[in-house]
């Protein structure tokens, strides 16, 4: 079985401090949480970016100083920066981060209700205008998935050109408005995706850990972080991320999955070796 890759979502657009006081928010904070994270076993950084008010911004500017800071600190981890930005950010704001030097972001597969009157859309046009992009920078797209039918519009996009081989999927599950995380889901999406692609499961909220731990067990891959749950287990704040790092090194440890260092997950992800 390959090694894991563990990633990091540090910070996300919508959660606060208010949930955790260990939200980042600043160039510093982020970073501190970046390197607990990579400290703890996290080879891959998603990375949402704020202002020093919390204030969640998809600015190319400001981008730029996050990844160039944590380059400083971990220079061989890979950041995965989001295209999705925030609820009602336009296209082209959510295309900034494409507009730098890097080597994976998320391509978002469908448009999913957040909850109340958040609807986060993402048209067909949206979709093949994003990947296109994608392909034209070199960088590698991660389809995220809320639901089956998402998967369904990557491997349509694909046979149209949108989207390359090797597929490297993320299962989102347990958001209010998309697919579950039981793991009735989570075999439902795992026997969707076709053979020879990777993926990573992302479980919201008290949806984190089981669905990591399936992951586990099915020689997939794993993501954690402030942007998906802030709790270390029911009741108690994690202290930073890297502490749900290394509570799923812990899991992957009892059930035999080694860890992979950023220079394994680039190969089983299929990307060039870091300069």
């Amino acid at each position: 079985m390959e090694k894991l890759i563990i990633t990091a979502a540090i910070c996300g657009a919508e959660v606060l401090k208010e949930h955790n006081p260990a939200v980042p928010y600043t160039v510093e904070e982020i970073v501190r949480e970046a390197k607990s994270a990579y400290d703890a076993g996290a080879s891959v950084i998603h990375l949402h970016v704020r202002y020093d008010d919390g204030t969640p911004t998809q600015d190319k500017n400001r981008f730029k100083e996050c990844i160039d800071a944590i380059y400083k600190v971990i220079p061989d981890v890979i950041i995965l920066p989001s295209t999705g930005g925030a609820v009602g950010m336009t296209n082209d704001e959510r295309l900034q981060p494409t507009e730098l030097e890097v080597e994976m972001a998320t391509l978002d597969c469908g448009t999913c209700n957040f909850g109340g009157d958040d609807v986060f859309t993402n048209t067909e046009n949206t979709i093949k205008h994003f990947a296109q992009r994608m392909i034209e920078r070199g960088i590698k797209p991660e389809l995220e998935v809320f639901d089956k039918s998402m998967i369904e519009m990557a491997l349509r996009l694909a046979k149209k050109g949108f989207i390359q081989k090797p597929f490297h999927f993320d299962f989102v599950m347990g958001v209010n408005g998309g697919i579950g995380g039981d793991i009735r889901d989570f075999t439902f999406l795992r026997g969707s995706i076709p053979e020879g692609s990777t993926y990573t499961v992302a479980g919201v909220g008290r949806y984190e850990f089981p669905v990591a731990m399936m992951a586990i067990i099915d020689g997939g891959n794993v993501r954690v972080g402030f942007e998906d749950n802030v709790y270390l287990s029911k009741g108690v704040l994690a202290k930073s991320n890297g502490e749900l790092v290394a509570k799923v090194v812990r899991m992957a440890k009892e059930l035999g999955r080694e860890i992979a260092n950023p220079a394994e997950a680039r190969q089983i992800l299929g990307l060039p070796a870091k300069k």
